[in-house]
C-alpha cells in the first residue's frame, strides 16, 4: 500500500476535497456539518493552510483551517463564534474528513500535527456534534478542550479550542 503524503492543499486539489466531502454528508452516513461550496474552497486554498493527505495522488483526508472572514456567512460557525468568540488571532479548524477506508489509523491527528507547525501558539476554535463521539473523543486526545456548547437547527455542539 502506498503511504500518505500530506502538504498544503493546492487549488488542484479541490476536486478530491469536494468528492471526500460530499462522501462525509448527513444523507450519505457522515457526520458533516454543512457543504461548503467549490468557490468557498477557492478563497479558503489562499486564506490559511488547508492540509490534505493523499494516497497515490488521491485526496484521503483534509483538515481546513480558515479565518473569520473567511467563514463568516457559514451560519454553524457564526454560532459557534456567539457561543466562544476566541482570541483575536484565533482562526476556525474544521471540517476534518477521512475517508471511510482510512479512519482508525490517526491520519486527523497527522493532519493537526502538521498544522500546528504552521501555525504556531495560536488559538483554533472548532466545533463538533453532541453525537459525534467518535470526533469528540479523537479531538479530546489531541489536547483540545471544551469551550462551550451551543445549538444551531435544533442540532447541539461543542465549541472545542486548542492553543
Amino acid at each position: 500500500m502506498a503511504s500518505i503524503e500530506m502538504s498544503i492543499a493546492a487549488p488542484s486539489d479541490i476536486d478530491g476535497i469536494l468528492a471526500l466531502q460530499e462522501e462525509n454528508q448527513l444523507e450519505h452516513g457522515g457526520l458533516l456539518s454543512a457543504r461548503l461550496p467549490r468557490a468557498w474552497f477557492e478563497a479558503a486554498v489562499n486564506d490559511l493552510p488547508i492540509i490534505v493527505a493523499r494516497r497515490s495522488e488521491q485526496v484521503v483526508g483534509y483538515l481546513v483551517t480558515a479565518s473569520r472572514e473567511v467563514t463568516q456567512n457559514v451560519p454553524v460557525i457564526a454560532a459557534m463564534l456567539r457561543a466562544y468568540p476566541g482570541t483575536l488571532d484565533s482562526y476556525v479548524y474544521g471540517p476534518v474528513c477521512v475517508a471511510a477506508n482510512e479512519r482508525g489509523h490517526g491520519l486527523a491527528a497527522m493532519m493537526f500535527a502538521e498544522l500546528r507547525k504552521l501555525l504556531p501558539g495560536r488559538e483554533g476554535i472548532l466545533f463538533i456534534r453532541t453525537d459525534n463521539i467518535a470526533s469528540l473523543r479523537a479531538h479530546q486526545k489531541m489536547g483540545m478542550r471544551e469551550a462551550a456548547a451551543f445549538e444551531h437547527d435544533g442540532v447541539k455542539f461543542l465549541a472545542l479550542a486548542y492553543r
